[in-house]
């Protein structure tokens, strides 16, 4: 059985699609990834600058008003 030209002008289409499916899968999980690191980092800073505040040394003077 011969292939026409149309069914392997389909198959690269296919096979291109596949390629271009698995290269979104991938970018979805790196963003993902990137996403989970950035929400770590705010989550690191805010808990870094909660902790600051609350945990002042009393022994310091507030600052002198004018």
């Amino acid at each position: 059985m011969r292939l026409q030209t149309i069914q392997i002008v389909a198959g690269l289409v296919a096979a291109v699609a596949f390629i271009l499916a698995f290269m979104a899968a991938g970018a979805a999980v790196a963003s993902g990834l990137f996403m989970l690191m950035g929400l770590a980092a705010v989550g690191w800073l805010a808990y870094s600058l909660i902790k600051s505040v609350t945990h002042r040394n009393g022994k310091t003077k507030p600052p002198a008003r004018a």
